[in-house]
């Protein structure tokens, strides 16, 4: 119930998306998903289609979630993306792998974020990048011991 004694209006119930950065060297795919995040709420998608421009895109601003293919043309190990977010400070953006080849996600990487499997159904991505950002191994050895 809100303020009003009310139950929020379905409008209130949709997740703030916020800013995305698409990370997909595929034009039509990263245009598929800029589709599918602008039509569920999305403020802001920005596409990178190398990893230098989603470097250069994370070094100008801190998105909310980061879309990452792992198999960029220009290189192959797109999860070495994922642990630099990872470790930007303590709230980093959340992270949703997009791949042909999930198995070749190394298991410690994988955990920190989402992992979809080409093709996806954008429903899938929107509640990938809509879910709490998951606890990776970074996140894990960063807290406190008690």
């Amino acid at each position: 119930m809100g303020k009003t004694g009310r139950a929020p209006s379905s409008a209130s119930q949709t997740p703030d998306i916020g800013h995305v950065l698409v990370v997909e060297d595929d034009a039509v795919l990263s245009l598929a998903i800029e589709a599918a995040l602008r039509d569920a709420g999305a403020r802001r998608v920005e596409i990178c289609q190398t990893t230098e421009a989603a470097l250069e895109a994370l070094r100008r601003s801190r998105p909310d979630v980061v879309v990452l293919d792992v198999q960029l043309a220009d290189r192959d190990d797109g999860w070495a993306i994922a642990e630099l977010i990872d470790s930007v400070g303590p709230q980093p953006p959340r992270i949703v792998f997009s791949t042909g080849a999930p198995d070749r996600i190394p298991p410690q990487v994988a955990e920190l974020g989402t992992v979809l499997e080409k093709p996806y159904d954008p429903r899938d991505l929107v509640r990938a990048v809509a879910a709490p950002r998951r606890r990776g191994l970074l996140d894990r050895l960063r807290r406190p011991i008690a």
